[in-house]
């Protein structure tokens, strides 16, 4: 048996931050279309502009995703491999 729980700590941490069906949903469609912008997640999810950044900065800081700045907007894409393919076995 693997006594290194550090491991599992970390796998389990990065699941709870992907666990939520908003977090699923940003992730599935960033992965899809490659990046976006979150005026392009709104109309996708139908969700205001101040929640869906409040799972934007989860994922950012899990490290899960990564913005790049195109003048005033910020474009997203999923940057973590593991998560990748988390999401494409899921769905």
């Amino acid at each position: 048996m693997d006594t290194n729980y550090k491991n599992y700590n970390e796998v389990a941490e990065l699941l709870k931050t992907i666990a939520h069906p908003v977090r699923l949903c940003i992730i599935r469609g960033l992965i899809d279309k490659g990046e976006c912008n979150v005026t392009y997640m709104q109309s996708c999810l139908g969700a205001p502009q101040s929640t869906i950044s409040q799972h934007l900065q989860k994922l950012r800081m899990a490290g899960i995703i990564e913005g790049r700045r195109n003048g005033l907007e910020i474009y997203y894409q999923v940057t973590n491999e593991k998560v990748k393919e988390i999401v494409k076995v899921l769905f």
